[in-house]
């Protein structure tokens, strides 16, 4: 993305105020708003990785109730949570 705000000294005018002009022209190009907004973007996930994940969740699902009908994973019992 690429904006142009420019801002030339004007007469005698100070440092500090080319600076508040220049942030002021680059607020007026709501670049900032831009740039903020795709900060925290994140892609969407690909169909094949999404596939992937699901077959992974569905392998392990597979194997937790296999696992729970042998009996080597004890079923939960209501009340029997401790807090430390």
């Amino acid at each position: 993305m690429k904006v142009i705000a420019e801002v030339k000294k004007q007469g005698n005018e100070s440092g500090a105020a080319i600076i508040r002009r220049f942030t002021k022209r680059v607020q007026g190009t709501k670049a900032l708003i831009k740039v903020r907004a795709d900060r925290y973007f994140n892609r969407k996930m690909s169909t094949l990785k999404t596939k992937r994940r699901a077959l992974v969740g569905m392998e392990k699902r597979n194997t937790y109730e296999r696992l729970k009908k042998l009996g080597k994973i004890p079923e939960k019992v209501e009340g029997s949570h401790v807090r430390r």
